[in-house]
Protein backbone atom coordinates (compact mmCIF):
# COMPACT_ATOMS: atom_id res chain seq x y z
CA UNK A 1 0.00 0.00 0.00
CA UNK A 2 3.29 2.17 0.39
CA UNK A 3 6.50 2.90 1.56
CA UNK A 4 8.28 1.19 4.60
CA UNK A 5 10.55 3.04 6.73
CA UNK A 6 13.20 3.88 4.12
CA UNK A 7 11.00 5.81 2.01
CA UNK A 8 10.65 8.35 4.27
CA UNK A 9 14.65 8.51 5.39
CA UNK A 10 14.51 12.14 3.75
CA UNK A 11 12.26 13.74 6.44
CA UNK A 12 14.23 11.72 9.02
CA UNK A 13 17.41 13.09 7.62
CA UNK A 14 16.16 16.80 7.67
CA UNK A 15 14.72 16.35 11.57
CA UNK A 16 18.17 14.71 12.50
CA UNK A 17 20.35 17.70 11.11
CA UNK A 18 18.06 20.20 13.66
CA UNK A 19 18.98 17.93 16.49
CA UNK A 20 15.74 15.89 16.92
CA UNK A 21 15.90 12.17 18.18
CA UNK A 22 13.97 10.27 15.47
CA UNK A 23 11.95 7.03 16.18
CA UNK A 24 11.05 5.64 12.37
CA UNK A 25 8.95 2.15 12.47
CA UNK A 26 7.77 0.42 9.67
CA UNK A 27 3.49 0.65 9.96
CA UNK A 28 1.60 -2.62 10.26
CA UNK A 29 1.77 -4.37 7.18
CA UNK A 30 4.97 -3.18 6.12
CA UNK A 31 8.16 -3.81 6.30
CA UNK A 32 9.26 -5.59 9.30
CA UNK A 33 6.46 -4.79 11.16
CA UNK A 34 3.61 -7.10 11.71
CA UNK A 35 -0.31 -7.00 10.76
CA UNK A 36 -2.31 -8.47 8.41
CA UNK A 37 -3.51 -5.57 6.82
CA UNK A 38 -3.54 -1.75 6.87
CA UNK A 39 -6.64 -0.19 8.70
CA UNK A 40 -5.85 3.07 7.49
CA UNK A 41 -6.30 4.18 11.29
CA UNK A 42 -8.33 2.06 13.01
CA UNK A 43 -5.87 -0.10 14.45
CA UNK A 44 -2.78 2.26 13.57
CA UNK A 45 -3.97 4.62 16.27
CA UNK A 46 -3.18 2.18 18.86
CA UNK A 47 0.03 1.65 17.68
CA UNK A 48 0.70 4.80 17.64
CA UNK A 49 0.21 5.22 21.02
CA UNK A 50 1.96 2.28 21.64
CA UNK A 51 5.45 3.92 20.20
CA UNK A 52 4.37 6.99 22.19
CA UNK A 53 4.63 5.56 25.10
CA UNK A 54 7.88 3.45 24.57
CA UNK A 55 9.43 6.82 23.84
CA UNK A 56 8.58 8.19 27.14
CA UNK A 57 9.59 5.17 28.55
CA UNK A 58 13.03 4.75 26.76
CA UNK A 59 14.23 8.23 25.92
CA UNK A 60 11.77 10.71 28.01
CA UNK A 61 12.39 13.30 25.55
CA UNK A 62 10.86 16.70 27.12
CA UNK A 63 8.51 16.83 24.02
CA UNK A 64 6.93 14.34 21.29
CA UNK A 65 5.64 15.57 17.90
CA UNK A 66 4.57 14.18 15.08
CA UNK A 67 5.03 14.45 11.53
CA UNK A 68 2.55 12.41 8.84
CA UNK A 69 2.24 12.38 4.94
CA UNK A 70 -0.67 11.15 3.51
CA UNK A 71 -1.89 7.98 4.83
CA UNK A 72 0.48 8.50 7.79
CA UNK A 73 -0.94 11.30 7.70
CA UNK A 74 -4.49 10.81 8.61
CA UNK A 75 -3.18 7.54 10.98
CA UNK A 76 -1.76 10.32 13.09
CA UNK A 77 -4.76 12.46 13.38
CA UNK A 78 -6.70 9.49 14.35
CA UNK A 79 -4.50 8.89 17.02
CA UNK A 80 -4.90 12.11 18.82
CA UNK A 81 -7.93 10.60 20.51
CA UNK A 82 -5.82 7.25 21.76
CA UNK A 83 -2.71 9.78 22.73
CA UNK A 84 -3.37 13.59 23.32
CA UNK A 85 -0.08 13.82 24.68
CA UNK A 86 1.84 15.35 21.53
CA UNK A 87 3.36 18.55 21.67
CA UNK A 88 2.33 19.20 18.06
CA UNK A 89 1.57 17.59 14.68
CA UNK A 90 2.03 18.17 11.31
CA UNK A 91 0.36 16.10 8.88
CA UNK A 92 0.41 16.49 5.05
CA UNK A 93 -2.01 15.37 2.92
CA UNK A 94 -4.18 13.91 4.67
CA UNK A 95 -7.62 12.16 3.69
CA UNK A 96 -10.45 13.69 6.07
CA UNK A 97 -12.76 10.13 5.99
CA UNK A 98 -12.53 7.46 4.36
CA UNK A 99 -16.37 7.83 2.88
CA UNK A 100 -14.84 10.65 1.36
CA UNK A 101 -11.32 9.66 -0.38
CA UNK A 102 -13.62 7.01 -1.22
CA UNK A 103 -16.05 9.33 -3.59
CA UNK A 104 -12.15 10.64 -4.66
CA UNK A 105 -11.12 7.08 -5.80
CA UNK A 106 -14.38 6.33 -7.59
CA UNK A 107 -13.81 9.79 -9.73
CA UNK A 108 -10.44 9.21 -10.37
CA UNK A 109 -11.17 5.34 -11.92
CA UNK A 110 -14.04 6.82 -14.34
CA UNK A 111 -12.46 10.12 -14.35
CA UNK A 112 -15.29 12.39 -13.23
CA UNK A 113 -14.75 13.67 -9.60
CA UNK A 114 -16.32 12.50 -6.30
CA UNK A 115 -19.83 13.18 -7.07
CA UNK A 116 -20.10 10.02 -9.07
CA UNK A 117 -19.73 7.87 -5.85
CA UNK A 118 -21.86 10.14 -4.02
CA UNK A 119 -24.39 9.48 -6.10
CA UNK A 120 -25.00 6.84 -9.23
CA UNK A 121 -22.36 4.62 -7.24
CA UNK A 122 -23.40 5.24 -3.95
CA UNK A 123 -24.25 1.96 -3.40
CA UNK A 124 -21.31 0.19 -4.33
CA UNK A 125 -19.29 2.39 -1.92
CA UNK A 126 -21.50 1.35 0.83
CA UNK A 127 -21.42 -2.25 -0.27
CA UNK A 128 -17.60 -2.07 -0.03
CA UNK A 129 -17.52 -0.64 4.00
CA UNK A 130 -20.51 -3.43 4.74
CA UNK A 131 -18.06 -6.32 2.73
CA UNK A 132 -14.99 -5.28 5.01
CA UNK A 133 -17.09 -5.48 8.24
CA UNK A 134 -18.28 -8.46 7.46
CA UNK A 135 -15.08 -10.00 6.24
CA UNK A 136 -12.70 -8.51 8.62
CA UNK A 137 -14.51 -7.10 11.17
CA UNK A 138 -13.59 -3.91 10.23
CA UNK A 139 -15.71 -0.88 10.34
CA UNK A 140 -13.92 1.20 7.68
CA UNK A 141 -16.89 3.64 7.67
CA UNK A 142 -16.13 5.13 11.00
CA UNK A 143 -12.51 6.25 9.81
CA UNK A 144 -12.49 10.58 10.41
CA UNK A 145 -9.62 12.25 11.09
CA UNK A 146 -11.68 15.30 10.78
CA UNK A 147 -13.82 13.89 13.69
CA UNK A 148 -10.45 13.13 15.69
CA UNK A 149 -9.31 16.93 14.94
CA UNK A 150 -12.18 18.38 16.08
CA UNK A 151 -11.97 16.76 19.54
CA UNK A 152 -8.35 17.83 20.08
CA UNK A 153 -6.66 20.13 21.37
CA UNK A 154 -2.65 19.39 20.08
CA UNK A 155 -1.40 22.22 18.11
CA UNK A 156 -1.69 21.44 14.47
CA UNK A 157 -0.30 22.22 11.35
CA UNK A 158 -1.99 20.96 7.96
CA UNK A 159 -0.16 21.14 4.54
CA UNK A 160 -1.26 20.62 1.38
CA UNK A 161 -0.49 20.82 -1.76
CA UNK A 162 -2.77 22.85 -3.95
CA UNK A 163 -2.19 20.43 -7.03
CA UNK A 164 -2.22 17.24 -5.35
CA UNK A 165 -4.58 14.77 -7.40
CA UNK A 166 -4.38 11.98 -5.66
CA UNK A 167 -6.17 13.55 -2.15
CA UNK A 168 -7.48 16.71 -2.96
CA UNK A 169 -6.95 19.78 -1.03
CA UNK A 170 -10.55 20.00 -0.07
CA UNK A 171 -9.54 17.35 2.67
CA UNK A 172 -7.59 19.73 4.38
CA UNK A 173 -9.89 22.33 4.47
CA UNK A 174 -12.37 20.04 5.77
CA UNK A 175 -10.30 19.09 8.76
CA UNK A 176 -9.30 22.96 9.25
CA UNK A 177 -13.13 23.65 8.88
CA UNK A 178 -14.21 21.29 12.12
CA UNK A 179 -11.46 22.98 14.49
CA UNK A 180 -11.00 26.70 13.85
CA UNK A 181 -7.01 26.36 16.22
CA UNK A 182 -5.75 24.27 13.00
CA UNK A 183 -3.43 25.86 11.17
CA UNK A 184 -3.59 25.22 6.55
CA UNK A 185 -0.34 26.01 4.38
CA UNK A 186 -1.35 25.03 0.91
CA UNK A 187 1.39 24.95 -1.08
CA UNK A 188 1.25 26.40 -4.35
CA UNK A 189 2.40 24.30 -7.21
CA UNK A 190 2.90 21.09 -5.04
CA UNK A 191 1.41 17.70 -6.15
CA UNK A 192 0.37 15.09 -3.72
CA UNK A 193 3.13 14.96 -0.27
CA UNK A 194 5.35 17.56 -2.49
CA UNK A 195 5.98 20.34 -0.25
CA UNK A 196 9.58 19.28 0.40
CA UNK A 197 10.38 18.86 -3.03
CA UNK A 198 8.30 22.31 -4.25
CA UNK A 199 9.61 24.44 -1.29
CA UNK A 200 11.52 22.65 0.60
CA UNK A 201 13.53 25.98 2.28
CA UNK A 202 10.10 27.12 3.59
CA UNK A 203 8.75 23.43 4.51
CA UNK A 204 11.99 22.94 6.38
CA UNK A 205 11.08 26.64 8.28
CA UNK A 206 7.96 25.98 8.78
CA UNK A 207 8.49 22.15 10.12
CA UNK A 208 11.32 23.08 12.65
CA UNK A 209 9.69 26.36 14.06
CA UNK A 210 6.06 24.57 14.30
CA UNK A 211 7.70 22.35 16.44
CA UNK A 212 9.96 24.65 18.27
CA UNK A 213 7.28 27.40 19.54
CA UNK A 214 5.06 24.41 20.89
CA UNK A 215 8.14 22.82 22.44
CA UNK A 216 6.34 23.25 25.53
CA UNK A 217 2.98 23.70 26.16
CA UNK A 218 2.03 26.38 28.68
CA UNK A 219 -1.39 26.25 30.34
CA UNK A 220 -1.64 29.47 30.35
CA UNK A 221 -0.92 30.44 26.46
CA UNK A 222 -3.18 29.82 24.37
CA UNK A 223 -3.22 27.71 20.87
CA UNK A 224 -4.22 30.63 19.07
CA UNK A 225 -1.75 33.17 19.99
CA UNK A 226 0.90 30.79 19.42
CA UNK A 227 -0.21 29.95 15.59
CA UNK A 228 0.64 33.37 15.09
CA UNK A 229 4.61 32.57 15.87
CA UNK A 230 6.52 31.66 13.02
CA UNK A 231 10.29 32.24 14.42
CA UNK A 232 13.41 31.28 12.13
CA UNK A 233 14.56 27.33 12.13
CA UNK A 234 16.99 27.16 14.65
CA UNK A 235 19.47 23.80 15.85
CA UNK A 236 19.07 23.59 19.52
CA UNK A 237 16.42 21.18 20.31
CA UNK A 238 16.87 17.37 21.55
CA UNK A 239 13.57 15.89 20.87
CA UNK A 240 11.71 12.91 19.77
CA UNK A 241 9.64 13.51 16.99
CA UNK A 242 7.55 10.73 15.28
CA UNK A 243 7.07 10.65 11.49
CA UNK A 244 4.65 8.72 10.62
CA UNK A 245 4.69 8.08 6.34
CA UNK A 246 1.78 6.78 4.02
CA UNK A 247 2.31 7.92 0.89
CA UNK A 248 -0.34 6.78 -1.39
CA UNK A 249 -0.64 4.26 1.22
CA UNK A 250 1.92 3.55 3.76
CA UNK A 251 2.84 4.61 7.23
CA UNK A 252 6.18 4.91 9.48
CA UNK A 253 6.66 6.94 12.53
CA UNK A 254 9.78 9.52 13.32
Amino acid sequence: MGDNRSGMAGYAELLLKHGYSVLLPDARAHGASGGELATYGLLERDDIRRWFEWLELNQSPPCIFGLGESMGAAQLLQSLETEPGFCAVIAESSFSTFREIAYDRVGQLFQTGPWLGRSILWPVVEGAFLYSQWKYGLETAKISPEDEVAKSLVPILLIHGALDGNIPPRHSRRIQGRNKSVVLWEVAKAGHCGAISTAHDEFEARLISWFEVHSSRLSDQSLSSLQEVWPRARSQKLEASFHISQTASTSTIT
